[in-house]
């Protein structure tokens, strides 16, 4: 995977929206945004590997629903093909899209709502870049209660101990590391050996995979606070 960028340097974009308008309108808003450099734009998501193997952006800001190829096989393909992948952050209508947990499967590092304001899909942006995932937790168990994915029922053999139990619950919150250990009261490279636990447990590509399992499984069910 690509490193994270350096401190004070800014992070690369690539935004890929088959809609002409919400994609420059984006990329603009966006590259005024601190710490912001957006490399390009895609109209659809064969166009979007294409330009992000070319590219190297470190974070690519993907659309679902595009012709030729959709976000979720452009995520696939893109994080399969890259020698240092970048991370990939979905953007969606959600209300609207059914897709967006096979994206998280397929490795995207989260999801933002198109309907947040700006500063907040750059702040978004940001965090993934330096390591973390996104996830709206209320959003993404309404979405996997109506729209439920077969999956092999990792949770229940995977044997995660009581704390990396509790770990999963607070990634499915959407707390990060620092605050997950704040939280428990350990170390916080303790909390970083139950993630990496957890995620081996589970078979998961990343922390946003984790919680999507834990969802399917029902280790967290819809409405799920800590």
């Amino acid at each position: 995977m690509a490193p994270p960028p350096h401190a004070g340097s800014a992070v690369s974009l690539l935004v890929a929206d088959d809609d002409e308008v919400t994609r420059s309108g984006l990329s603009m808003l966006l590259a005024a945004q601190p710490g912001i450099s957006v490399l390009g734009e895609a109209a659809d998501g064969l166009e979007a590997v294409e330009r992000a193997l070319r590219l190297r952006p470190d974070v690519v800001l993907m659309d679902v629903r595009m012709p030729r190829c959709n976000g979720i096989d452009a995520t696939r393909r893109l994080l399969a093909e890259a020698a240092d992948p970048p991370k990939v952050v979905v953007i969606t209508t959600f209300e609207n899209d059914g897709y967006v947990t096979a994206a998280l499967r397929a490795g995207a590092s989260g999801f933002l709502l198109k309907r947040l304001p700006v500063r907040r899909i750059a702040e978004a942006i940001r965090v993934v870049a330096a390591g973390e995932a996104i996830l709206f937790p209320a959003a993404l168990g309404r979405m996997v209660a109506a729209r439920p994915l077969v999956s092999a029922e990792a949770l229940p053999q995977a044997a995660l101990t009581g704390r990396e139990e509790e770990v999963l619950r607070l990634m499915a919150t959407g707390l990060s590391n620092p605050e997950i250990a704040e939280s428990l009261t350990v170390s916080l490279e303790t909390i970083k050996t139950h993630v990496g636990n957890v995620l081996t447990k589970l078979g998961a590509q990343n922390r946003t995979h984790a919680v999507v399992i834990a969802y399917e499984s029902g280790l967290v069910v819809p409405g799920f606070a800590g």
